[in-house]
């Protein structure tokens, strides 16, 4: 698989032209390229259209800003044998193709992702980060024990750069897209019945503009509760109220 895997790289964006065009330039650096770059703009009414169409992505338009129904409508449109989920503040590195199809070479992995540095212009937020990469494998341990002994459930979120065979993600329906919060999490549960979930020992970096604008300690409370609420079965619509939109 390694030698012929093609990925598409999805990119749903709603006002992110402050970083979109950095992100750009990394995926424009790929060795070996991806397939494609789509960007699924959910209504920006800053210059992330523009940007994104002067790097080169295909850009196509959802009807509103939710990533579930905009990362759908990517994975509908891409040609690629992969999908790999890339949100607009995300770095990655130049080997990520490379990676996922060793990743994916193993046939009982069925989706995988990255370690998720959060860091500013000055700042690393290791302690939120050692947090979110933890959190991929307690949540599961604590909410859905057997299915993290027996499938192997690892539990990735929007920033991990989550990935997985085309196939597998249309057999399983894709996203759910009427939520709003949690839908990485939720198509990892419905992956986890067609092979084991891998948090892949190599690490990506995204914005902290959540954790600069919360603090601390309140991003990761606000984190900790989202994750705990969520396994005890509180609608996505009720957690959004507590994940304000900071762009």
């Amino acid at each position: 698989m390694q030698d012929s895997t093609e990925v598409s790289i999805i990119v749903p964006t709603l006002n992110e032209a402050d970083y979109l065009a950095r992100s750009l330039r990394c995926l424009a650096l790929l060795h070996p390229p991806a397939k494609e770059v789509i960007v699924v703009d959910g209504g920006s009414t800053d210059e992330t259209v523009a940007i994104a169409q002067q790097a080169g992505a295909t850009v196509i338009f959802a009807e509103q800003g939710r990533r579930s129904l905009q990362m759908n409508l990517g994975a509908a449109q891409a040609t690629g044998d992969v999908l790999c989920f890339l949100h607009g503040d995300t770095l990655v590195p130049d080997d990520l193709i490379a990676v996922i199809a060793a990743t994916l070479a193993d046939r009982k992995i069925a989706c995988g992702g990255f370690i998720s540095l959060m860091a500013g212009p000055l700042t690393t937020r290791w302690g939120t980060s050692l947090h979110n990469a933890l959190k991929t494998y307690y949540a599961p341990l604590l909410f859905r024990p057997r299915l993290f002994f027996q499938n192997g459930l690892r539990l990735l979120f929007g920033d991990q750069v989550m990935f997985c065979r085309r196939q597998d993600f249309a057999d399983c329906g894709g996203f759910d897209s009427d939520l709003t919060l949690m839908e990485e999490a939720d198509l990892c549960v419905k992956l986890s019945q067609r092979g084991r979930i891998r948090q892949v020992n190599r690490t990506v970096q995204s914005s902290d503009r959540r954790v600069a604008r919360w603090g601390p300690l309140k991003a990761n409370a606000i984190y900790l509760g989202i994750g705990f609420l969520w396994g005890m079965g509180v609608s996505a619509a009720t957690l959004k109220r507590f994940y304000e939109d900071v762009r």
